[in-house]
């Protein structure tokens, strides 16, 4: 064996050449990567005795894609390009051997090869779109000719994998290799000789388009209309449509000049930076500040959860789901049954849509203890409250687990708002308590604010975010403060909205302007939504708010079908005018003089306080970095993830020039972080 340079190594089984990348982890394709198999297919060239070649990765996976940390930095190595054409301008055979990933720029190397084989579980995929781009090496014009513009289309614009059993029916592979996958391509690629097979190059056959482009036209005009909503606000899904359009209109290489104009409109853009600022701001949230790098996370074998409510049902579903026994408990058996009955209609729901099979449903539930007595949480290795949010009620739970819960067990609270020190001081062991605040629903939401206390043990912390990361959520660090990160930049967006609608803007306006940004929903539809009574009491009401008022006259939201809008049977909203008169009259008492507001002054004064707070959680350290911020709000807030989250925004698209302006005229105190720039 002949070492290219560091990752690639070529070598010879008789007279057929293997070319070997071995870059960990993944094999990204890196300019090492580039170059050295720029410089194996030079000698395969170069070698008349070499009948064939196989292209074959060492390690977990073949090529899984570009390495995006060479994003946005000047260029060097071999392009991308000359290495396929090296590939399939190659003399001789060429085959990939795919095992794990074939994605991105990994399946357009693949498609350059004039056979593909693959082990059973290899998958295939363009997911370019979930980082704001598309493939920019000739992928929006080989996948199309080889499973099709329809199947294509669908891969580009979701990201979508295709596993080995539909690789080989679609033709995307030749063969599935039982065995070694190495030995199973070098055998076939002597078949392809031994044959006298034609070197097939993916970009001369269009006969499995599917179609031309009047054919086809119908299909791509009903896939943007059906995905409309999904795609709303993101360029990217549009532009991968283009090139496939492109790729049945026009010859390969008129096709070609249409992705890579439409790929660096992408990848120039303001989106796809923030979409590869979320991509890396994920893994950047998994990292704690201040933790010893030989820290281990505590073993949980077994949890407890204290409430069977909707966010207690839900915390459990996360760590049944992954196979970690939950005993669930509440104060009386009607709330206990109910919880549980829940829990398994979620489960049924989801075996209902064959998302896994009925012995599933049963094999989880069975994992399930149901429980009146906080004794039966003596033998969890984490125990996590899920109660009304209620300082005295808290401190009395955790003062009880005090004394029945094992030595090193966990205790978590999952509160939103509240001093999670005060929390722990009802204990002899501060040392175990920290914050978990899941999101609702708990069992769906990706978020996960951790919050550290000031005695949680790092062994603790550690535990709590691995935890998260096995039951698939994003876990985020924060400090004590009312409300962590998320719902105390909330309470500032909502101050300002509820000042706007006195102030003359209307709910329907504020909450449009909002989801016009990329919002899923406004702060009126989402008040509506949870219930306006919510934490509301009939007895002590004296109309001191517009939410009392609106709540004493009996607009309690969707739930009795009026609040801030009404709704009909299919929950289709539109204004309240009874809400709209009772805004107008407290506004009059309270000699508020109301006026037009235009949707840059509602955009601005909903969302900038909200960055200034940011930077003040920066500031007091109560998130670790402002990436951070942006992960809490994409995953737990609807934040569009096109906008790369509210400090992104702030940085790069608004500036933070203009917020301070705008804030400083609205006479709040700006946090000197944000004049000043903060740490991504």
């Amino acid at each position: 064996m002949a070492a290219i340079n560091s990752v690639v190594d070529l070598s010879k089984d008789g007279e057929i050449a293997v070319v070997t990348v071995n870059s960990p982890p993944v094999n990204a394709l890196s300019a090492d990567v580039r170059d050295g198999l720029a410089g194996a297919f030079a000698a395969i060239a170069a070698d008349s005795a070499v009948k064939a070649a196989v292209l074959v990765c060492a390690g977990r996976t073949f090529i899984a894609g570009a390495d995006i940390s060479e994003f946005g930095k000047p260029p060097r190595g071999a392009p991308l390009p000359a290495v396929q054409d090296a590939m399939e301008g190659a003399p001789v055979p060429v085959v990939a051997a795919v095992h794990g990933t074939a994605l991105g720029g990994g399946l357009e190397v693949a498609l350059c090869a004039h056979y593909r084989v693959s082990d059973a579980k290899a998958r295939f995929g363009l997911p370019e779109v979930k980082l704001g781009l598309l493939p920019g090496a000739g992928g929006t014009q080989r996948l199309p000719r080889i499973v099709g513009a329809k199947k294509a289309t669908e891969m580009v614009t979701s990201g979508a994998q295709m596993g080995a059993k539909d690789a080989l029916a679609t033709g995307l592979v030749d063969e599935v290799v039982d065995g070694d996958l190495t030995a199973g391509a070098i055998a076939f690629a002597r078949r392809v000789v031994a044959e006298k097979r034609p070197l097939k190059k993916v970009r001369d056959d269009a006969s499995k388009l599917g179609g031309d482009a009047a054919s086809l036209a119908p299909f791509f005009a009903e896939f943007r209309a059906k995905n409309a909503k999904a795609f709303k606000g993101f360029d990217a899904p549009e532009a991968n449509i283009k090139c496939i359009e492109a790729a049945v209109a026009l010859p390969f290489e008129e096709g070609l000049k249409v992705e890579r104009a439409e790929f660096m409109k992408l990848m120039t853009g303001l989106q796809s930076a923030a979409q590869r600022h979320v991509f890396f701001a994920e893994r950047a949230a998994a990292k704690i500040d201040g933790l010893p790098a030989d820290v281990q996370p505590l073993p949980v074998k077994k949890v407890g959860v204290i409430g069977a409510g909707t966010m207690g049902g839900g915390i459990s579903m996360n760590f049944l789901s992954v196979g970690i026994p939950v005993t669930i408990v509440e104060q009386k058996q009607e709330a206990l049954d109910r919880g549980v009955a829940i829990i398994r209609k979620n489960y049924q729901n989801s075996a209902d849509k064959g998302r896994f099979p009925q012995s599933e449903v049963e094999a989880r539930m069975g994992r399930l203890t149901p429980s009146l007595s906080l004794e039966d949480l003596a033998d969890c290795d984490l125990i996590i409250e899920a109660v009304f949010e209620n300082m005295a009620i808290k401190k009395d739970i955790f003062g009880k687990l005090d004394k029945i819960a094992k030595p090193g067990a966990i205790l978590a609270s999952n509160t939103s708002y509240l001093d999670v020190d005060e929390i722990a001081s009802a204990t002899t062991r501060p040392e175990y308590v920290l914050g978990m605040h899941y999101f609702s629903p708990a069992n769906v939401m990706r978020l996960l604010e951790v919050v550290r206390g000031a005695r949680t043990d790092p062994q603790v912390l550690a535990t709590a975010m691995a935890v998260g990361k096995q039951t698939g959520k994003i876990a985020v660090v924060a400090g004590v403060c009312h409300g962590f990160i998320g719902n105390r930049m909330l309470a500032r967006r909502q101050q300002q909205a509820n000042a706007l609608l006195l102030e003359g803007a209307a709910p329907a306006d504020i909450d449009r302007v909002l989801t016009d940004f990329g919002f899923p929903m406004g702060p009126f539809q989402m008040s509506d939504l949870a219930g306006l009574d919510i934490g509301w009491n009939a007895e002590t009401s004296n109309g001191e708010t517009v939410r009392d008022r609106l709540c004493e006259a009996g607009l309690r939201g969707q739930k009795n079908g009026k609040g801030f809008y009404l709704y009909d049977e299919n929950r289709n909203r539109t204004p309240n005018p009874e809400a709209l008169a009772i805004i107008d009259a407290y506004a009059a008492e309270k000699g508020i003089n109301r006026r037009t507001i235009d949707d840059q002054e509602i955009l601005e004064r909903c969302l900038f306080p909200m960055v200034n707070e940011g930077a003040r959680i920066l500031s007091e350290g109560k998130a670790q970095r402002a990436s951070d911020i942006d992960i809490v709000w994409i995953n737990g807030y609807g934040w569009p993830v096109y906008r790369g989250g509210p400090m992104f925004w702030a940085e790069h698209d608004v500036g933070r020039a203009r917020i301070t302006q705008v804030l400083e005229k609205m006479g709040e105190e700006v946090s000197p972080v944000l004049k000043d720039g903060w740490k991504a």
